[in-house]
């Protein structure tokens, strides 16, 4: 049984991010993507794609790239692999911060990575960070992702749901990043009893899942007010957002050990993010609600 060509892989995360981008830039309505072209000087490169000051992001990025090499020792250990002479990693990679507290953060990434002795695997997945949990949005939302996987295999929505609530923890802060979504990393098409062809299938279902869902919270909850309180907690949790990826998120390190491009990597971060001291939700606020769900295994969608 041949395994997918990584050009085709290659091709489709390239226009993943060309259909996204179109679509982002219809649901903000002003705003339009910048892009910058890079290359690694050990090979390979990326089309970094920004987009900021919308009528609805504030700043995000849709990320596509390609970074290809000699396999450091260093680089081995801190993927658990086997020594290779090459590797090669591929994917498409999101994050939007929106202008209105009352509309989430979002973040995906769609992953291939392949070395020279024939190892190969996928990654990815889609998560939410409301700044102000709502259940019926984060039921939505995640009934998307239950789409998406169970199209796939039966049991892929909680295994994978579990995951991302493990992954997306901030475990200094005790809480988790948001209302989690799926997270995957690592996926072979032996160990999963799934045919090359399914499993790319997979990863294609939540790359495609990721406008819908993202579409929808947006029309929830764009025209819901707010004023300076909002505004305040919206910069505490944006500071949240960037304590996680600054210290826990493998991506981020992988990025940077890799030589990767840093301003692309740090795309993920906020533009502006507040740190009050010992900061205290009011007693029965929506703040002290929000705080209280920031937790594993909560049930969001039960299918």
């Amino acid at each position: 049984m041949k395994n997918i060509p990584s050009s085709e892989i290659i091709a489709w995360f390239k226009g993943l991010q060309n259909d996204i981008c179109r679509d982002l830039e219809l649901i903000d309505g002003k705003a339009k993507f910048e892009e910058d072209l890079w290359e690694r000087p050990e090979g390979g490169g990326g089309r970094t794609r920004v987009i900021k000051g919308g009528n609805i992001i504030a700043k995000g990025g849709v990320n596509f790239s390609l970074v290809e090499g000699d396999l450091s020792e260093g680089m081995a250990r801190a993927l658990k692999v086997d020594k290779a002479d090459k590797f090669k990693a591929t994917g498409v990679s999101i994050v939007l911060h929106p202008q209105s507290p009352m509309v989430p953060i979002i973040h995906m990434n769609v992953r291939y990575f392949e070395l020279s002795n024939g190892t190969y695997w996928f990654g990815g997945g889609i998560d939410l960070t409301p700044h102000y949990v709502e259940k019926e949005g984060a039921a939505l939302f995640h009934e998307h992702l239950f789409e998406a996987c169970e199209n796939t295999k039966a049991g892929y929505y909680d295994r994978f749901k579990k995951w991302a609530d493990d992954y997306f923890f901030i475990p200094h802060r005790n809480e988790t990043r948001g209302i989690g979504g799926i997270f995957f990393d690592r996926l072979k098409h032996e160990e999963e009893g799934l045919n090359p062809d399914q499993l790319w299938h997979f990863v294609q279902d939540v790359g495609e899942a990721f406008i819908p869902a993202y579409k929808q919270q947006v029309e929830r909850n764009k025209d819901k007010s707010f004023g300076e309180n909002e505004l305040l907690w919206q910069r505490l949790r944006r500071g949240r957002y960037a304590e996680f990826n600054l210290v826990w998120d493998r991506g981020t390190k992988f990025g940077l050990e890799s030589n990767g491009r840093t301003e692309s990597i740090l795309m993920s971060l906020p533009p502006e993010a507040n740190w009050v001291y010992d900061y205290q939700a009011k007693s029965g606020s929506r703040e002290e609600e929000t705080l209280s769900l920031l937790k594993k295994g909560v049930d969001w969608y039960k299918g």
